[in-house]
This record gives C-alpha cells, structure tokens and sequence, in this order.
C-alpha cells in the first residue's frame, strides 16, 4: 500500500462509513485500506493475495512468496463485505457460504487471521 494511513484517519472513516446509507467514495477507500494495512500488520507474509477492488490489495500470511503471474492463493470481496469481515461483523463461514467471497489456494483461507477489530 502506498502511504500508511493513521490509526485516526482509519477509525474515523471507519465511522463514517458505518453511519452512511452511501458512504463517501474516499470513506469507504480510507476505511478499506486501513482494514487491509492492519490485515498486514497481523500477518505479515506473501503467500496470499486478498483484493478488495477498486480500493485495494495485500500480501499476507507467511509461507512461499508470490511474484509473478496469478497468485496461487488469492481472496476477493466486496468493499462493503471486507469492512464486515475485518470488524467482526460478519463470519468468514458466513461470508464463503453466501458467496460474498472468492477464495482460491489451500492458503486462502482468513478465519484464523479475521477480524482485524481497529
């Protein structure tokens, strides 16, 4: 991720966003990346791609490092379904059995790392 965002800006995009019928499109991106960047913090590592287009996408968890071509492992969601998994508002059973994610790789799988709770 480009710039590291503070835990202040996070937290108060993070609000934002939760008190908006439609959050502000650079809400709702502060508050995604954030989520990703503490995603990092808690497991750092390369062996998984999670994307949560347009706003963002990390490597994490430890294990074989990916660089070139499609990642073996990668996991891809909506911004609103990454805000609910990252906060512990919605499960990662939940999430994959309503199809809310796409989750490919034997590493691809974040109920161990989720929520994230700022």
């Amino acid at each position: 991720m480009p710039r590291r965002i503070s835990t202040a800006d996070g937290r108060a995009a993070l609000a934002a966003v939760r008190a908006a019928d439609a959050p502000a499109r650079t809400e709702l991106a502060t508050a995604v990346r954030y989520l990703l960047q503490l995603l990092v913090e808690k497991a750092p590592g390369g062996s998984v791609e999670v994307r949560v287009p347009p706003f963002g996408a990390v490597q994490v968890i430890e294990g074989p490092r990916h660089t070139r071509g499609t990642p073996p492992n990668v996991v891809e969601t909506d911004p609103a379904t990454w805000i609910a998994l990252a906060t512990g508002e919605l499960s990662w059973a939940a999430a994959a059995a309503s199809g809310r994610i796409t989750a490919s790789g034997v590493r691809a799988d974040l109920s161990d790392v989720l929520p994230v709770r700022p």
